[in-house]
């Protein structure tokens, strides 16, 4: 099924297109079949039943969805069979007004996000699939065994004074008893917040020190890299900061090589004590907390490269119901699916793939190197485990590209029917390597959202086909527009990424902002009463696939000409001689203007940046974009720096090179590297 978009002024926009070296007619790289077994069909089926309409497709289903916000949203509440305890009893959400009015979404009824993921309970049906580097053999937990294990759990945590509204923290790797703990933790109306152990102590303490969480799961020690690494000291290093904050610190053996000694932590407690803590009470059933649709689940984090993590409040209701319209409708994923997620605890896609359990389906949990022992670590658990849905980054996939590693040849998988990547913009290159090196007939879903939704803003589509170099759609539900200015949407010209309709994964609030003055400015000040999200992005008229061309608060303006970073990185990733790059603007002429600026990583074979290489580039640059997009310099760099979360740090370097002075965040992988961007002579005006 093709999407198209009617549009005003088609040729001027092929035009714009052409000229910021975006293809609006792009290859088409895979076609769906059987589209109508897919649940996709049979919802727009169910909608067209139930509300007496005739949507033919995924564009008219779309448009309706973002019209009739209310009985869009309901729908997907009875289509996905979401269990509350209380149905609303008003309308869905009141959708007149300002989006920064804090909607209440399904007035009247209660749920409980727990009780949506542990309503299977076979015995027999593997609900989490656990390993990482230097594990043999896979653990793995039933349905049946993962709700008394988190029973147990939830006793303890009751036992400990856990109450509704307290905050449950995990300093801890991707392992099953993350998982359990989160679980428990909703069971009772409590909120989980979580960061991995990559993250440095004082990431960890300008996150937790905000939430003050009652209860904090570590564990003993991490294995990285095909070794094991003590966790132990940081943890301390940690409660030390907390300053008596937490009441109570589990302690969970998760290498079992490396000794897990709970005396050595203050106010610690093995995993295995901490269960027995809770058997006087002599429940056998979980008891799930009936909780308003707003009732806060989750607390992430946003990056903090330059300031403050904000403590992002996502809520019961929101989570259940976005997750579930993605991996249901978008995803066509079921109780038959095994889904697997690379990430960690400290990635909203970890939350992403735990929702894989409100469908009765197997996910993975991998904590590790996605390189050790080889190349093929996660191609042999993809085969093996015979996951039909696996998620990655963007980075992991150029990085096996690199790696010249073809999965294809090397590994059966018969069972794989989706690849999602996410993290940063996926590029055109790396399409055509997912299709001729892992596998032709399958799902290529690029997509996009944030720490900010915990979700999707535009998405895979199990009934649309993939186009090289694009996000497939804007998600259902999610009015997403390119704006040139207010109430200014576009299409088939770049523009800043906003969302025009309410909709329910919208955070609730900040914590510790009681005014909203935080959360409006992060999203409503640049166009009051509407999401402004921060992408840059392009919507193509033809397929209607998105896009994303970098952060519109680091996109380049020089001269009053806007465009987007991924433009240059898709051009400078073609170069064998080029390890990585930056591309960021510098501030000039008083800050009425701005210059580009290249850096350039060299590759190891090719470790000096010449004269020649520097004229190939622009001349490249100039040809395939315009002349506009040469950058003013292009300098050679010893490193580039990276999130914990594979995300360039452009923004930071930005601030830097415009004479700004910048606290390196805890969330940096290596924040040393920002040194090396501090008074360059060739940047002085």
């Amino acid at each position: 099924m093709t999407m198209a978009i009617t549009v005003d002024q088609d040729q001027t926009q092929q035009q714009d297109a052409a000229g910021q070296g975006l293809n609006a007619n792009p290859t088409k790289m895979w076609e769906p079949s059987n589209i109508e077994s897919k649940e996709m069909t049979k919802f727009r089926i169910f909608v067209n039943q139930k509300h007496n309409l005739s949507l033919a497709n995924y564009d008219d289903l779309w448009k309706w969805s973002v019209d009739d916000v209310e009985n869009f949203w309901a729908a997907v509440w009875e289509y996905t069979k979401v269990i509350s305890s209380t149905q609303w009893t008003n309308k869905v959400v009141e959708t007149t007004g300002p989006m920064d009015n804090f909607p209440t979404w399904f007035e009247g009824a209660r749920l409980n996000y727990a009780e949506n993921a542990l309503w299977c309970r076979d015995a027999h049906k593997t609900a989490i699939i656990s390993t990482g580097e230097l594990q043999a053999t896979p653990k793995r937990l039933s349905y049946a065994a993962l709700y008394e294990q988190v029973l147990k759990t939830a006793k303890a945590m009751r036992a400990a004074g856990v109450v509704k509204g307290d905050r449950v923290a995990g300093y801890i790797a991707n392992c099953v008893e993350a998982v359990i703990a989160m679980l428990a933790a909703a069971s009772i109306g409590a909120i989980w917040s979580s960061t991995s152990p990559d993250f440095g102590t004082v990431g960890v303490l300008d996150r937790f020190a905000q939430i003050r969480p009652k209860l904090l799961f570590s564990v003993n020690a991490v294995v990285y890299n095909g070794r094991p690494h003590d966790h132990v000291g940081k943890l301390k290093t940690v409660l030390e900061g907390l300053d008596g904050m937490v009441e109570k610190v589990i302690l969970i053996p998760f290498v079992e090589s490396m000794p897990c000694d709970a005396s050595a932590v203050p106010k610690g407690i093995t995993w295995d004590a901490f269960l027995k803590s809770g058997e006087s009470d002599p429940a056998t059933e979980l008891t799930f907390e009936p909780l308003p649709f707003n009732h806060p689940l989750y607390i992430l984090f946003s990056s903090g490269t330059t300031g403050k993590p904000k403590c992002i409040v996502h809520s019961v209701g929101g989570m259940l119901l976005q997750h579930k319209k993605e991996h249901v409708l978008h995803g066509n994923l079921g109780p038959q699916d095994t889904l697997f997620q690379y990430t960690t605890t400290g990635w909203m896609m970890w939350n992403w793939l735990v929702s894989g359990l409100t469908l009765g389906a197997t996910i993975v949990l991998f904590d590790g190197s996605p390189f050790k022992p080889g190349p093929g670590a996660l191609w042999e658990l993809v085969e093996s485990e015979q996951v039909t849905a696996f998620g990655t980054s963007a980075k992991y996939l150029q990085a096996l590209e690199d790696a010249q590693y073809k999965p294809k040849e090397h590994h059966g998988l018969k069972k794989l029917h989706s690849i999602y990547s996410t993290g940063s913009p996926l590029k055109p290159e790396s399409f055509d390597f997912v299709y001729s090196q892992i596998k032709q007939d399958l799902l290529l879903g690029s997509i996009t959202g944030g720490t900010d939704i915990c979700s999707l803003f535009a998405s895979h589509c199990a009934v649309l086909p993939v186009y090289r170099g694009e996000i497939q759609c804007r998600s259902l539900g999610m009015k997403i527009e390119a704006w040139r200015g207010p109430e200014d949407p576009v299409v088939g010209i770049s523009g800043d990424l906003v969302c025009s309709r309410v909709f329910p994964c919208m955070p609730v609030y900040f914590w510790n902002d009681p005014e909203h003055a935080k959360y409006k400015a992060a999203y409503f000040d640049n166009y009051p009463g509407v999401w402004y999200h921060g992408d840059y992005v392009w919507i193509n008229p033809n397929t209607g696939g998105i896009i994303m061309l970098g952060r519109s608060d680091g996109t380049l303006n020089p001269n009053g000409v806007r465009f987007g970073s991924a433009e240059i990185y898709n051009i400078v990733d073609t170069y064998s001689e080029i390890a990585d790059s930056l591309c960021v603007g510098q501030s000039i002429s008083g800050g009425t203007d701005e210059r580009v600026v290249l850096f350039l990583k060299m590759a190891d074979h090719y470790p000096e940046l010449t004269a020649d290489l520097i004229q190939r580039l622009k001349v490249h640059i100039r040809n395939q974009l315009s002349p506009r997009h040469v950058p003013a310099f292009i300098l050679k760099t010893d490193d580039i720096p990276y999130t914990i979360n594979g995300k360039k740090v452009e923004i930071a370097v930005k601030k830097i090179i415009s004479g700004k002075k910048v606290v390196p965040s805890g969330t940096l992988v290596n924040p040393e590297s920002l040194n090396l961007y501090y008074d360059i002579p060739a940047l002085r005006e």
